[in-house]
């Protein structure tokens, strides 16, 4: 008598009514998921290679964020850094060294303060809301940018400032002269 128990079975998809070997035509043996395997790979690769240039390509705008408060004759949008220009006057143009974005009504929230700058030397940190620069009341980053572009440098200014704790400061700046 014959033992089932003891007599070693073909795996799944392998025996010979399975498919597994070769075709009783004699001809190459079938193997139906490697299809799919391969259409895998491929999809994989292809949206691997799409996450990867769409991060290399957002990286680029992550330093524009924020909008660097350097001020302007008239403008209604703080002018990135690297666009800077002598005031229409032909004067120095002046700048505070912090960014700022929109923080509701009333002010403009500070995201980032420019270590050697004017708003650094005056005491802003990152999470201070600027309410007023002088005598113009602060509603927006783009009030804040026309009041710092009518700011003389070297001349001082008062600030009002509501810290991140919530507590109230005025502070002094001397605005800075872009370069």
């Amino acid at each position: 008598m014959e033992h089932t128990a003891l007599r070693p079975r073909p795996l799944p998809g392998r025996g010979p009514r399975a498919g597994g070997g070769p075709r009783p035509g004699g001809g190459p043996a079938h193997h139906p998921h490697a299809a799919n395997r391969r259409r895998r790979r491929l999809r994989t690769l292809l949206l691997g290679a799409c996450a990867g240039t769409l991060l290399v390509l957002s990286g680029v705008g992550i330093g524009a964020v924020g909008a660097t408060v350097l001020g302007g004759a008239g403008e209604t949008a703080p002018q990135p850094r690297a666009a800077a220009a002598p005031a229409r006057d032909g004067g120095p143009r002046a700048t505070l060294g912090v960014e700022a974005v929109d923080y509701g009504s009333p002010g403009a929230l500070v995201v980032g303060v420019h270590t050697p700058g004017p708003g650094y030397r005056a005491g802003l940190a990152r999470g201070d809301v600027l309410l007023q620069f002088g005598a113009a009341r602060v509603d927006t980053a783009a009030d804040l940018a026309r009041a710092v572009a009518r700011a003389r440098p070297g001349s001082e200014v008062l600030l009002t400032v509501r810290h991140g704790g919530g507590g109230f400061q005025q502070l002094t700046v001397v605005p800075g002269v872009v370069t």
